[in-house]
């Protein structure tokens, strides 16, 4: 939605000079105006110097004596109040200027992350709400040193582009915000599996449909949030509260990739605890690295087991028919079986290319 155009005044004077104007109408000094009202002459003259805000109470003996109403000296400090939070506040985005030119900004606006704007200062702010932040050391206190380590329990400061990784974490938490799931149980995650290995083999058009309903279904939140400039990820594992979220961005375009990824990331959900991150990009302790091979040999369980593939790679000469026949066998897709043959040299990258399809989300 649009935001409406607002007018926000360069300058806004103090009531105390509205005030200062009316007195010198009424021909009338500080002295006998703190009398008439009732106010210390201390405390007339700091609001005359505009060193003091007019209270409620002040404004209502006000308006007995300049029969100004009430309400005007109200909104009148309204106003000024406004304008000096604003002042500060533009402070504040000055300051971050810096923080946000160190995001892909263009590329957030191209893909609608951030709205289009015109100046660096715009643009700071929308990366600030986009956050939900007020300044700039809040998201480094956040990302970098982890003080709301409920939230967010490793640092970005060790990796190679911490600005852009955090965006492209954050957009995935915008949108598991907006996705309504079950209460998160284990054994229906489990008893997912089969049908969503199932959904891998046929790979329909909207298979990201299903596999985010069934997992819904289950208490997993699970999104697809593109790959941006300077973040190529393709996959994250994390709890949001109880809720288990994996975030997938389709990174290579190939339905064996995005399967293998997806089932990794559901391995680090079923293998490891609520207190683990897992995300590319980031140096890993050797600890993690042992995670890391769990979940591969997860994904590798649900995609085609190493068992099965001893069996397609005894076959003398793999051929389409044999391919087709194993991936029918064994509940996966073509893609699948060239794939993993590809990633370990056994065929050439050159044979087989016609079976990987497309990764596009609708």
């Amino acid at each position: 939605m649009a935001k409406q155009n607002q007018y926000f005044p360069q300058t806004v004077p103090h009531p105390g000079k509205t005030l200062e104007e009316k007195l010198n109408e009424m021909e009338m000094g500080p002295k006998e105006f703190a009398l008439r009202t009732g106010k210390p002459e201390k405390t007339i003259i700091a609001v005359l110097k505009g060193e003091s805000s007019i209270t409620p109470d002040m404004a209502v003996q006000f308006e007995s004596v300049t029969k100004i109403p009430a309400n005007f000296w109200m909104n009148h400090q309204r106003g000024y109040d406004e304008y000096l939070a604003r002042e500060k506040r533009q402070a504040v985005i000055e300051e971050s200027v810096t923080w946000a030119k160190k995001f892909p900004l263009g590329d957030m606006i191209k893909k609608e992350w951030l709205p289009k704007v015109s100046t660096i200062q715009e643009k700071t702010q929308e990366m600030l709400v986009f956050f939900g932040f007020s300044n700039h050391t809040a998201w480094e206190d956040y990302y970098f040193k982890q003080q709301l380590k409920v939230a967010f329990r490793i640092s970005l400061a060790q990796t190679k582009e911490p600005y852009a990784i955090s965006a492209w974490l954050r957009k995935g938490e915008l949108q598991a915000s907006e996705l309504d799931a079950e209460e998160y149980s284990e054994n229906k995650f489990k008893d997912a599996l089969p049908e969503l290995k199932t959904i891998m083999a046929k790979h329909p058009k909207d298979f990201f449909n299903q596999l985010q309903k069934i997992c819904l279904e289950a208490g997993v939140k699970v999104v697809h949030t593109p790959c941006i400039n300077k973040a190529p990820i393709s996959g994250s594992t994390r709890w949001l509260n109880d809720t288990p979220f994996i975030q997938l961005t389709g990174r290579y375009n190939r339905n064996d990739s995005f399967w293998f990824t997806f089932f990794h990331e559901a391995g680090h959900i079923l293998l490891h605890g609520k207190k683990d991150i897992f995300l590319e990009k980031v140096d890993y302790s050797d600890k993690d690295l042992i995670k890391e091979r769990e979940a591969d040999r997860f994904a590798v369980k649900w995609t085609l087991s190493e068992e099965e593939e001893e069996e397609i790679v005894s076959t003398t000469l793999l051929t389409d028919a044999h391919v087709r026949h194993f991936a029918k066998k064994f509940d996966t897709h073509p893609a699948i079986i060239i794939g993993r043959l590809q990633h370990k040299k056994l065929i050439p990258y050159t044979l087989g290319r016609d079976y990987f399809e497309p990764v596009v989300f609708e």
